[in-house]
């Protein structure tokens, strides 16, 4: 009987190396399974001290060189959530990691999580956990990707922990579809609108200048005021497009200087009701994230480092440091985070509860979900209250435009007619 020399975690994390007997491949892991550990590498002995490859690590001289290859774009989240739910059946399902990325990699389209994928599946062949390889890719796999996955294997419940991390993707991407979902309409009514306006400034206001520069007329102050900025659109309007793009720029790099960033991200919350939107989708995105990773098996003080990085809020990242280093010190996670003045008293209260009790996570769980309702009707009375405005801006622009042409032929005609 064929003899497999086997790598695995047990219950506790702690790692385990020994031989086993079987018949084929999947007999030894199936064996593997019922001794309570979580196989991580199997390879079967032969006599002639060689050993073959079977689930996914081969030896250092049958090591394959990679290819380079360039890949352009990124890889869109909705294709990694796919290919996390996909791995997850297939681990449910008893088979080895290397053989169910490869699955993975047969039904792939040509890409960047293609060239990704093929890379991780050579690391782990090569002797790498696939948590190590995953790391190796940032662009693809962020920190909280790797860490929810490190901490299924050293659990030994790799396929739930996957299951998790897709729940977990699959309802932020929900969230972002809804707001983005909800913005097209006046975003496009906006633009539209502008669009005009410009139209109007560079095509007909020089028109009627030129009719009245021919009269002679003595312009009022509006008139001045509107045919010196359609003459400013008519002749720079090359230089328009830098102005939204100096701004950008300007922004980026005033944001990597970290007071500043931190200014301008405690600002954001202060908008009115856009404000409200960023404030509570970004504590949703920490209280979801904290009780997936803590509801995985992550140590608290790594889910914390780990949430700070996938805020995308310097304000909330800072209260999380804060956070970080009061749990560290012994004391709880409620007194920071009410000091930082980020998240409202019902969440403080609840992470407080959840404490208490022991059961953070869940606590967590329904912090987000209640801020993900509140977010959808936020957003639904933000576009609400959009649209009004929207007309009510269209309406005093062209109102402007009218009044700003039309007094001066008013008072030529009174001219006229007087003479």
């Amino acid at each position: 009987m064929p003899t497999f020399q086997y790598s695995a975690v047990d219950n506790k994390g702690q790692p385990i190396k020994d031989r086993i007997e079987a018949d084929t491949l999947e007999e030894a892991i199936t064996k593997i399974r019922r001794l309570g550990y979580f196989p991580t590498n199997v390879k079967e002995i032969h006599y002639h001290h060689k050993i073959k490859e079977i689930s996914g690590v081969s030896e250092p001289t049958q090591k394959k060189k990679k290819k380079l290859s360039f890949t352009i774009g990124g890889v869109k989240s909705k294709d990694l959530t796919t290919v996390t739910r996909q791995l997850a059946t297939l681990q449910d399902a008893g088979l080895p990691i290397i053989r169910g990325l490869k699955i993975l990699l047969s039904q792939l389209k040509r890409g960047l999580l293609k060239k990704t994928l093929s890379s991780v599946i050579e690391d782990i062949e090569s002797g790498s956990t696939l948590s190590g390889a995953f790391a190796r890719h940032p662009r693809v796999f962020d920190k909280l990707y790797v860490s929810v996955v490190k901490a299924g294997e050293v659990s030994g419940a790799l396929d739930v922990i996957l299951e998790r991390l897709a729940d977990f993707r699959e309802k932020m991407e929900r969230l972002i579809r809804k707001i983005v979902s909800a913005m097209i309409y006046p975003t496009v009514v906006m633009f539209v609108a502008i669009g005009i306006l410009i139209g109007l400034m560079i095509f007909i206001i020089p028109n009627f200048a030129a009719i009245f520069t021919e009269l002679n007329l003595e312009l009022p102050l509006p008139t001045k005021i509107l045919i010196n900025f359609s003459m400013l659109l008519k002749t720079k309007w090359m230089y328009i497009p830098s102005i939204p793009i100096g701004l950008f720029t300007l922004y980026k790099i005033l944001g990597k200087i970290k007071k500043i960033r931190l200014v301008i991200d405690r600002m954001k919350f202060k908008i009115p009701v856009l404000g409200v939107i960023l404030n509570k989708s970004t504590v949703s995105r920490f209280t979801r994230t904290l009780a997936t990773l803590t509801s995985s098996g992550v140590p608290i003080l790594d889910a914390l480092l780990n949430v700070k990085d996938a805020t995308g809020n310097a304000a909330m990242s800072h209260a999380i440091q804060q956070v970080y280093d009061s749990v560290r010190g012994g004391e709880t996670i409620t007194k920071p985070l009410r000091a930082a003045r980020v998240c409202n008293e019902m969440v403080i209260n609840m992470v407080e509860v959840g404490e208490e009790t022991g059961e953070l996570d869940k606590m967590l769980i329904k912090v987000s979900e209640s801020y993900d309702d509140e977010v959808d009707r936020a957003v639904e009375g933000m576009v609400s209250l959009i649209e009004p405005m929207m007309i009510v801006f269209l309406g005093g622009a062209v109102g402007f435009i009218v009044v700003a042409m039309f007094v001066p032929l008013i008072k030529l005609m009174q001219g006229i007619s007087g003479s």
